[in-house]
């Protein structure tokens, strides 16, 4: 064989392997939008339930009652670092 065979053979491998490739992805590609439309179909999101509060109350309570519950975590973990701090 002579160069320019083996060159015009080099080309033909390369545009029939990137010819595979590609309708490989291109089907690969469809075939992932078909699951996803069938799990879509099938088997659907459920719809978020509106949570309501009971009372308006509850919702300005809420940020209060954590903060004093964290308070003493806070403190102690301030306290912790100062006391690591010295020794250093």
């Amino acid at each position: 064989m002579t160069s320019a065979e083996l060159f015009g053979e080099g080309i033909n491998l390369i545009f029939s392997g990137m010819g595979f490739v590609l309708v490989f992805l291109l089907i690969l590609i469809w075939a992932i939008g078909l699951m996803s439309k069938l799990i879509n179909r099938f088997f659907p999101e459920p719809l978020p339930s509106p949570k309501t509060p009971s009372n308006a109350t509850a919702l300005s309570a809420a940020p209060t009652d954590d903060f004093e519950r964290l308070r003493p975590v806070i403190a102690a973990a301030i306290a912790h670092h100062r006391r690591t701090q010295q020794f250093k």
